[in-house]
């Protein structure tokens, strides 16, 4: 992964901000995610309890991840699974390609997955003379455009019907259509033939229950379906984290995925994987693999506070909350987890790449109140800051000039906010001077180094009292 530098995220936040058509997408798209997620949430009054339930589930299974990972390998081994444990992405795209070629695999098809993005997977299969097609509708349409997802679970959330109309046109040589059930229907007709030819599956992984040896995935399409069911070879690719302990644990995630992340009752399929195809079934792959990726998972289970990340769903639901990124999208975090999950979990995962990451946060707690297994976001970010701010953890990254004042700042606000009334009198001055350029309320212009806080929004103006 190209290591991107402090500098380049902030020209990249900056370049988010600027473009109100983006902007536009990103408040449509989130508004209704978040508009659909509140109406059936309502609608089911044991939301918290189910979310208290399904927080201590996962509080359990990661504080004893090791037994859990060993009781998880032995019951896939009996099911028939082949198990292998990839100690970073190098290791799990290696096994991946090789097994790959050891079958003749000229194409795959895969399944909605973060975790093929995380490791860089269609790259280096396109490298090895591999053809891997995208089937999830958002995920091909971003493969289509040669993009990276912008988002967990909606990729390509920040294109507009008229954005893949022109994609789809120029791709695939056809009429242009805005309309998005052609669009779709062209969609269908070409992954279908693909789906009949591919010689090799990759999938994700939401749940893998370590009592039944079971993979679970869940998704709206059908692809993960097809493309788990119709090639001789599976290859499901799990992050250690994703493991439960129980097949009676998982209603509990099924009643609140949903809910958060896409606004629905229930997903419209959700699969079982048991091992691969026995005498007398019908369907099924011949061969699955389960490639279980730790990948910097096993720094952040050893750091008593951040372990908590661990416990995230990828639902995807705290990024359309999040002020940022819905000013800023998906791309500008610069590496394949965005929003305030992305920016816990990534400096984990691609160490420099994202250590600037933590500080691209309101910390107004949008996110930790939504989350379906109540991770407290906030606290995890400032926990990071203050590694970063020592030197703890991923490598520092150089961060431009106006960042390095912005630090020092808040240093000496720090000092000065542990005396009350020369923080009441700094207020009352504050207000008398900005009263000239408020409007209805609001700065629309503050001078000198506090430049930055209106250069992308309003500011409440100061009240002196």
């Amino acid at each position: 992964m190209a290591i991107q530098s402090g500098s380049e995220f902030f020209k990249a936040t900056q370049a988010g901000v600027a473009d109100f058509e983006l902007r536009r997408k990103l408040d449509n798209a989130t508004g209704r995610h978040f508009e659909h997620a509140a109406a059936v949430r309502s609608e089911f009054l044991p939301f918290d309890a189910e979310r208290e339930i399904a927080r201590r589930i996962k509080q359990d299974a990661i504080g004893r991840l090791d037994q859990l990972l060993i009781q998880l390998k032995e019951r896939l081994e009996v099911n028939g699974f082949k198990v292998f444990v990839a100690g970073d992405a190098k290791m799990a795209r290696d096994y991946i390609i090789e097994l790959a070629h050891a079958r003749g695999v000229t194409r795959v098809v895969k399944g909605k997955s973060m975790t093929t993005e995380e490791i860089e997977l269609n790259p280096a299969l396109q490298q090895a003379g591999i053809e891997p097609i995208e089937t999830d509708l958002g995920e091909y349409i971003v493969q289509l455009r040669g993009e990276k997802p912008s988002h967990i679970i909606t990729p390509a959330i920040h294109l507009s019907k008229e954005d893949i109309g022109k994609t789809f046109s120029d791709r695939l040589n056809i009429a242009y259509t805005p309309q998005p059930e052609q669009l779709t229907a062209v969609a269908r007709e070409r992954l279908r033939s693909i789906f009949l030819t591919a010689e090799m599956g990759i999938t994700g992984v939401n749940f893998a229950i370590a009592e039944t040896g079971t993979l679970v995935l869940v998704e709206n399409e059908g692809n993960g379906r097809m493309s788990s069911t119709l090639p001789e070879t599976l290859v499901a690719l799990m992050g250690i984290e994703k493991v439960i302990p129980r097949l009676d644990d998982l209603p509990h995630f099924l009643e609140i995925l949903a809910r958060t992340s896409t606004g629905q009752k229930l997903t419209c399929y959700t699969n079982f994987i048991n091992g691969p195809r026995r005498d007398g079934d019908a369907d099924g792959p011949h061969e699955v693999h389960v490639v279980m990726l730790d990948n910097g998972r096993s720094a952040m289970l050893a750091d008593p506070v951040l372990r908590e990340a661990l416990y995230c769903l990828r639902c995807g639901a705290c990024l359309n909350v999040c002020p940022v990124y819905r000013r800023i999208g998906g791309h500008a975090y610069g590496v394949t987890y965005s929003g305030p999950i992305g920016s816990i979990v990534s400096p984990s995962l691609f160490g420099s790449a994202a250590a600037q990451l933590p500080f691209a946060s309101t910390l107004c707690g949008a996110c930790r109140d939504i989350c379906p297994v109540s991770i407290d976001i906030p606290r995890l970010l400032l926990h990071l800051r203050w590694k970063e701010n020592l030197g703890i953890g991923a490598p520092r990254v150089e961060f431009p000039g106006e960042v390095a004042r912005s630090r020092n700042g808040m240093r000496r606000f720090a000092r000065m906010a542990r005396w009350p009334r020369l923080i009441r009198l700094a207020l009352l001055v504050g207000a008398f001077v900005a009263r000239p350029f408020a409007r209805e309320g609001y700065l629309r212009w503050i001078p000198g180094p506090f430049k930055s806080w209106t250069r992308g929004r309003d500011f409440p103006a100061l009240r002196g009292h």
